[in-house]
């Protein structure tokens, strides 16, 4: 894909869990005390100011001893590298961030909050700044990445509270589209085959299809997956426990596993079962059947991404500290009315 991929964590350099490890903290304690924050206890910041001295250790120093620019590349954190949705994202980035003359840095994390912000303090002293995409990061962790001079973006998660620009797509009216679309076809019993409970997309999935509970007479049930393909076809036979006409999953690569574990089974989509899911990746084209999705705007999210990073990086406050940008239904055969039984 466009851009570069970096390994955040270097051999051999001593980066922020190494300091955490020596010290005996977690990683939020030693950003704290690196950044002065005065919150953390006077014994404990000292422990881990000696322990930084000890190991040499200096957060971020090569991006803030420079002028801001001076490195030209911007920094992308995605919870996926295998999930082609952040590379269409990560692609709309690098195409205007490329015109200004920004190099791109990629990296994943292991799907932790602290490892996610481990890596996104490390990769911020090679960056000027930094896109955090479907961020699970802890508010506390945010609230101390927005203290540090390296701009911070966040994508696809909104928070009040955090004073960072963010931009994401509005999956609750969506959904809610999906929704009455599967309730118009006469589907009742449902079940919603979520993502991460740590992701702020599912979280407005989830609202969404309960909200459609009040409003279109909806009986939906939770079954906990992660939005990759192997863990929702595992997550099928509990979601068929609960005998419903249709499954609402979280994403495209959701419904793929789903519809494979329907075809292992003997059961038919959409004439046993409906099969919905979002974001409207490629291969959601290309299955049998295609799939019933939302369309989510990747290229136009990245582009916005950039814009707030580049204001940002200048100086420049945005008119709006949040930006959701729409999902439109697509309507395929993967759904289909409900059949007598």
């Amino acid at each position: 894909m466009a851009g570069e991929t970096v390994n955040a964590a270097e051999p051999r350099r001593v980066t922020i869990r190494t300091v955490a490890k020596a010290a005996g903290v977690s990683t939020a304690t030693v950003s704290r005390v690196m950044s002065g924050v005065s919150t953390v206890k006077p014994e404990l910041a000292e422990r881990v100011r000696r322990v930084a001295e000890e190991l040499s250790y200096r957060p971020s120093e090569t991006a803030r001893n420079l002028a801001l620019g001076a490195l030209r590349n911007i920094g992308a954190l995605m919870p996926d590298l295998g999930n082609s949705y952040f590379h269409d994202v990560v692609k709309g980035m690098h195409d205007v961030a490329s015109e200004e003359g920004f190099r791109l840095l990629i990296a994943d994390h292991a799907g932790t909050s602290d490892d996610e912000f481990a890596t996104a303090w490390d990769l911020m002293g090679h960056v000027d700044g930094l896109a955090l995409l479907s961020t699970r990061i802890q508010l506390s962790g945010l609230k101390d990445l927005a203290r540090q001079k390296t701009p911070v973006v966040l994508v696809n998660r909104v928070e009040h509270g955090v004073d960072l620009p963010m931009v994401g797509v509005d999956s609750f009216t969506a959904m809610l589209e999906i929704c009455a679309h599967v309730a118009e076809l006469g589907h009742r019993r449902v079940v919603y085959l979520s993502g991460s409970e740590l992701a702020w997309q599912d979280r407005e999935r989830w609202r969404a299809v309960r909200t459609s509970e009040r409003f279109l007479g909806l009986d939906a049930v939770r079954v906990e997956a992660d939005g990759t393909i192997e863990t929702s076809f595992e997550a099928v036979e509990q979601a068929l426990a609960h005998e419903p006409t249709a499954l609402i999953c979280f994403n495209d690569l959701a419904a793929v596993g789903a519809m494979s574990k329907l075809r292992e089974l003997g059961l038919d989509v959409p004439g046993d079962i409906s099969v919905t899911g979002f974001d409207d990746i490629v291969i959601g084209r290309h299955v049998f059947p295609a799939i019933t999705t939302a369309t989510s705007p990747r290229d136009e999210l990245g582009r916005r991404a950039w814009a707030l990073l580049h204001d940002a990086m200048n100086g420049r406050v945005p008119d709006e500290t949040a930006v959701l940008v729409p999902a439109s239904l697509r309507k395929r055969q993967s759904t289909g009315p409900v059949r007598a039984r």
